[in-house]
């Protein structure tokens, strides 16, 4: 355990600096309302911005408006004060940004490594350059690139700037979440073609994230759903996280497991109320209507120090409909089951083999009661699970220094630990075959490195293999 704790800590001293914000800061909401006060005057709040000369609005804002007039699709915008004054800014930076830096932002971004996978190609990075200008200056807003200063004043445009940002957060803008970003779209509005035929409204595209604790996800989801809330696209989010066992509930597991590591705590399968997440996902699958209304649980990780409970029901976040996209993200969603005794890796021990058998045991059941849900897949691959300490280490600490009650240094190895079987048995076949239900062309996966950063040289698709 000392060993591990020790590798954890120098991981972390490693990617500290280049580390994504895991939330998005209070900063970019401060901006938000700078822009909303200053937008009011000039644009009614029920329209995108008329009184913006139409040079200085990008193709992507005029396409959303002219293609996507009619009821069916998923990117019908939804007028709102801070999306009227977004636009304003997100506009002004595009208009603003000079020939040379939006040709310096074309040749880079049409060089980032997810470009053929996300399917587009240098020409639609040339075609729609002011669009990643327009979404690029949004999402250096939401991840806090920008000062509120800045976003506030004259000079808002030259902050927004590509040329402004370090080579992380480039990459990160211009490689990952914007490519990603119209992957998603595109999987959207192939969603509702599917489904123009029939009288009823489609219901919402789900799509499943499937990523190793640490590794981004959150981050990215939380981009996904501001971005694509800005354009319109009400969003609903959900972790199965949120369905882990009450607490009350996961110590009856554990004491009907004596000696199994890997159910005494919150985490591996098993520890999940699966009867919840089914109820909790077919009510957002069918909240398709104004008048329908959704109570999304949610789990409070820093409860009995550090091992959690369910929050109480009062406390859940209510969604509202129409959702017309659901993104369900999870360290060990998709995972196929098929392992556990003689079936586990040789890597594993002797204990860790006999752990993972109820493990695999209710694994089973998990295709059948939530992956069937999940319309599209997003797979983030690590090349060594083993990272996933370092960055689980860093969750805990910012916990602990936001005031909350967070797990020790030696509480996190400890848990951490617990979750390594569960890795070296599934992700081979995660990454070999895709998740349970995933099909071609819709399934995407993403491998980063230990910097949560897009590795260069992008693996081939799954086999999508049953």
């Amino acid at each position: 355990m000392a060993a591990l704790l020790h590798q954890a800590r120098s991981c972390r001293s490693a990617t500290a600096a280049s580390a994504p914000r895991a939330a998005v800061p209070p900063v970019a909401r401060a901006a938000s309302a700078t822009f909303t006060a200053a937008a009011t005057a000039a644009a009614p709040s029920s329209s995108l911005p008329q009184q913006l000369p139409q040079p200085q609005l990008p193709s992507l804002l005029r396409s959303l408006r002219s293609s996507n007039s009619g009821s069916r699709s998923p990117l019908a915008p939804r007028a709102s004060p801070d999306g009227v004054a977004a636009t304003a800014a997100a506009s002004a930076a595009a208009a603003a940004t000079s020939t040379s830096e939006r040709n310096d932002l074309i040749e880079y971004a049409a060089a980032g490594p997810l470009i053929a996978s996300c399917g587009l190609t240098p020409d639609d990075v040339s075609r729609g350059a002011d669009e990643w200008c327009a979404l690029g200056a949004r999402l250096a807003l939401q991840l806090g690139f920008v000062p509120a200063a800045s976003a506030g004043s004259s000079s808002a445009p030259t902050a927004l700037a590509f040329s402004t940002l370090d080579p992380v957060q480039r990459l990160r803008i211009y490689r990952y979440y914007i490519p990603v970003f119209f992957w998603v779209r595109a999987q959207l509005d192939a969603h509702a073609r599917e489904h123009s035929a029939s009288p009823s409204p489609p219901p919402p595209l789900v799509l499943g994230i499937s990523a190793p604790q640490g590794c981004g996800k959150t981050t990215l989801t939380e981009q996904l759903t501001e971005l694509f809330t800005f354009l319109g696209v009400r969003v609903a989010g959900v972790s199965i996280d949120d369905f882990y066992l009450a607490r009350a509930e996961q110590q009856a597991l554990a004491d009907a497991n004596p000696g199994n590591r890997l159910l005494e705590l919150r985490g591996n399968a098993g520890s999940h109320d699966l009867a919840l997440g089914e109820r909790c996902l077919a009510a957002l699958k069918g909240c398709d209507s104004a008048q329908k209304e959704v109570a999304v649980p949610r789990y409070d990780k820093s409860a009995f120090e550090g091992k959690g409970d369910r929050a109480p029901e009062a406390t859940w976040p209510r969604v509202s409909g129409p959702v017309q996209l659901v993104l369900f993200e999870g360290w060990m969603l998709g995972f196929r089951p098929g392992g556990g005794g003689d079936a586990a890796p040789s890597s594993l021990t002797a204990d860790e083999r006999r752990d993972l058998e109820p493990v695999d045991a209710a694994l089973q059941s998990y295709p059948t009661r939530w992956d069937r849900f999940v319309d599209s897949w997003l797979v983030v691959r690590v090349g060594d699970p083993r990272w996933v300490f370092a960055w689980r280490l860093q969750a805990e600490q910012a916990m602990r220094a936001n005031g909350k009650t967070g797990m020790s240094d030696d509480g996190v190895a400890d848990f951490v630990s617990r979750y390594l079987p569960a890795y070296a048995q599934y992700l081979p076949s995660l990454y070999a075959q895709g998740p349970t239900t995933a099909r071609k062309g819709k399934t995407l996966v993403v491998e980063v490195d230990e910097k949560r950063s897009p590795v260069e040289k992008q693996p081939p698709p799954p086999s999508l293999g049953a």
